[in-house]
């Protein structure tokens, strides 16, 4: 039988929901390697709207799962539906939308919140021994729920390249570990069955960050 992927959404947009990229990127390699993907969001406000032209926040108010349904192409349930006992894994893309939506991040670092329904999420897969992918933000939510874990965000070293590496570190104070790697790379932490990888995190053409989440969409299913 198909192997069953929640695949939790953010909204839509890089600056404030999803990475439409990489949420993209990971529902046609769950169908290349012919997996059934199910797409969740949750049912509640984004905490802004970005104008995605100037780059400003504008005074729309928005729902992350109504922005989400874009993606999915309607076929998207309420994230309080999700059942862990009928999936085999979870993947969650990035974009700003992880840090701003399904946690708080993008205003409070590692003293931020994850949202108690995603939370509850990642924790019953995580009790369930079922994977959990996770790619460009996204890791600071097991960086933040799962003590002494490992993930990667790319690199940890500032520059051109990786402008974000700020991001590793903060990771590191909460107790977990990062491991430097490139953009096509994955991590497999195999003892909390966390595959990560650093998509957009990585100034990198735009197929070099296909065939890292290729890379971690494969490993998922692997140890799903």
């Amino acid at each position: 039988m198909a192997k069953r992927v929640a695949v939790v959404l953010a909204g839509c947009g890089v600056f404030d929901g999803s990475e439409i990229h990489e949420a993209s990127a990971v529902l046609v390699h769950l169908s290349r390697e012919g997996a059934q993907a199910e797409v969740y969001a949750p049912n509640i406000p984004q905490m802004h709207v970005v104008d995605h032209v100037k780059g400003q926040p504008t005074p729309e108010q928005r729902n992350v799962l109504v922005e989400s349904a874009r993606i999915a192409r309607g076929n998207i349930k309420d994230l309080a539906m999700l059942d862990v006992k009928g999936l085999d894994a979870l993947i969650i893309p990035g974009g700003f939308g992880v840090a701003k939506n399904l946690s708080t991040w993008a205003t409070q670092g590692k003293n931020c919140s994850v949202s108690k329904e995603v939370e509850g999420v990642l924790r019953a897969f995580h009790a369930a021994h079922k994977p959990i992918g996770l790619c460009c933000i996204s890791p600071v939510l097991a960086a933040k729920i799962f003590p002494g874990c490992e993930v990667t965000v790319g690199h940890d070293t500032e520059c051109e390249q990786w402008p974000y590496a700020k991001t590793a570190e903060a990771m590191k104070e909460l107790g977990c570990r990062h491991v430097n790697s490139q953009v096509t790379e994955v991590h497999v932490d195999t003892r909390n069955l966390l595959v990560s990888t650093s998509a957009f995190m990585c100034n990198a053409p735009i197929h070099h960050v296909h065939d890292g989440i290729g890379n971690m969409v494969r490993e998922v299913l692997r140890l799903a």
